[in-house]
């Protein structure tokens, strides 16, 4: 039985300073937050789920469901700190920005794992940055991460400078929590079951072939970004012909694009093909250029169990 405990009647969440005007066009839309006790360690946690503009309009309605893996940036323990969630990716777009995505979206928080003893912007971040939602209009967007390195292209390595799973305590630590909550917003919510799809960014790009790969038949279509996928993830991907589009960063030299090639290339020799998309003038936040755009949300609409 799982574990997430899902509350009756879920409860608007309000960002401070973003209260919902009446007038507002987007007044509809909520984020909710869920609370559950995760299966990693028996903590008490939350995770948000956003409801879109229209979602209680109607009841013959069923809506796509989006799961989104945040990067390494904004962990925290699932309570006070699960603001930080919500300075990227989907849910940024469509509650901090108002865009009308007509998803779904269920927005965890991965586990500190002690991160914030050894990296720098995990410890000294603040909840003064929160990004909130504005009662009228929207906050200007973050500019790119500034790069002097020079395009170039790079043969392909398998020289993985991590195991299958990505970088060390990712979202594989908390695989049977973001099943759980899964399942969980497909029971309590009016979800379309058909149209399940998996998207996360640089630590939750590592996240998304990984979960992919455990769960081939959860998704109708996966989305990573400037994360990987190792060869060993290959083969059930292949299996359930997958639909995937994965993105890379020129200038990334966090997350180096020869290290995309040797999962794709076993991918194709499995008899399977991805997406593969490089944005050769950036560095490691492609993720602000994707989610920002229309295409990647009309892509994944595009594909249906």
């Amino acid at each position: 039985m799982s574990r997430l405990t899902i509350v009756a009647l879920a409860v608007l969440f309000t960002l401070s300073g973003g209260c919902q005007a009446p007038n507002d066009d987007h007044a509809e839309a909520q984020l909710v937050r869920v609370p559950y006790q995760s299966t990693f360690d028996q903590s008490d946690r939350e995770y948000f789920v956003y409801l879109p503009k229209g979602y209680h309009e109607d009841d013959t309605t069923k809506w796509p469901v989006m799961l989104f893996l945040h990067g390494n940036g904004e962990r925290g323990n699932g309570k006070n700190e699960l603001d930080y969630t919500l300075a990227h990716g989907p849910i940024y777009e469509a509650w901090v920005q108002k865009r009308d995505l007509p998803f779904i979206i269920i927005g965890p928080q991965l586990h500190m794992h002690g991160r914030d003893s050894v990296i720098g912007y995990l410890k000294n971040r603040s909840p003064e940055n929160y990004l909130k939602r504005l009662a009228t209009g929207v906050p200007e967007r973050e500019a790119d991460f500034a790069t002097t390195v020079h395009m170039s292209g790079r043969p392909a390595d398998e020289n993985y400078p991590y195991e299958s799973y990505g970088p060390v305590v990712g979202w594989e630590t908390v695989e049977q929590d973001l099943i759980d909550m899964l399942d969980q917003t497909l029971k309590n919510y009016k979800t379309d079951k058909s149209r399940v799809y998996l998207s996360g960014l640089s630590y939750g790009g590592f996240g998304t072939w990984y979960l992919g790969s455990k769960h081939p038949d959860r998704f109708a279509a996966i989305n990573p970004i400037v994360g990987w996928g190792h060869k060993e993830l290959m083969k059930p991907l292949a299996e359930h012909r997958m639909p995937i589009w994965c993105y890379a960063g020129g200038r990334d030299l966090v997350i180096q694009k020869q290290y995309f090639y040797p999962g794709l290339n076993e991918l194709e020799r499995l008899g399977h093909m991805a997406r593969f998309t490089i944005e050769a003038d950036m560095g490691h936040d492609v993720w602000k250029r994707v989610y920002a755009g229309q295409d990647i949300y009309d892509w994944l609409l595009s594909h249906r169990k």
